[in-house]
């Protein structure tokens, strides 16, 4: 069980909530659920739906396409974000790699957060417009190694 410090310096240390005052981190810590995955335990399905972002408290996951590793998130990182803003299913599984503890915000929660401080839909976006960047340089890098 994390105490309301840590709480707060784990959310503050995330992408999307870094630019936020304190006050209103220490709400949205203070209304996430702690939740604890043994490893090897699949969090979620790709084509599932969801309507929840997780942040990593200890632990690593890793993010895939069946076998095809995406991604490994630890610490400080958060997975699921995507499926807080469309009502398309999960794009992709997460599994625990290791014994994995996670805070869970809800949709409802974020969104009753949003209306509270709408500077977190921004961050949100931004963290979302850089996967995507990083996405496209990465295609393109593949494209062009394919050509040559």
């Amino acid at each position: 069980m994390l105490t309301s410090i840590e709480r707060l310096l784990l959310v503050r240390g995330v992408p999307i909530f870094k630019e936020l005052r304190d006050d209103f981190l220490i709400r949205l810590a203070s209304i996430m659920n702690e939740v604890s995955y043994p490893s090897g335990k699949m969090i979620f399905a790709q084509g599932q739906d969801g309507r929840s972002l997780y942040i990593v408290v200890a632990g690593r996951v890793r993010v895939h396409l069946a076998d095809k590793d995406l991604a490994v998130v630890e610490k400080g990182g958060c997975f699921g974000e995507m499926s807080l803003f469309d009502a398309e299913p999960r794009s992709a599984s997460v599994t625990a790699i290791a014994g994995c503890d996670c805070l869970v915000l809800t949709q409802q929660q974020l969104y009753e957060a949003i209306d509270e401080t709408p500077d977190i839909a921004v961050n949100i976006i931004r963290l979302l417009s850089r996967r995507i960047r990083n996405q496209n340089i990465q295609l393109n890098e593949l494209q062009a190694s394919n050509q040559t």
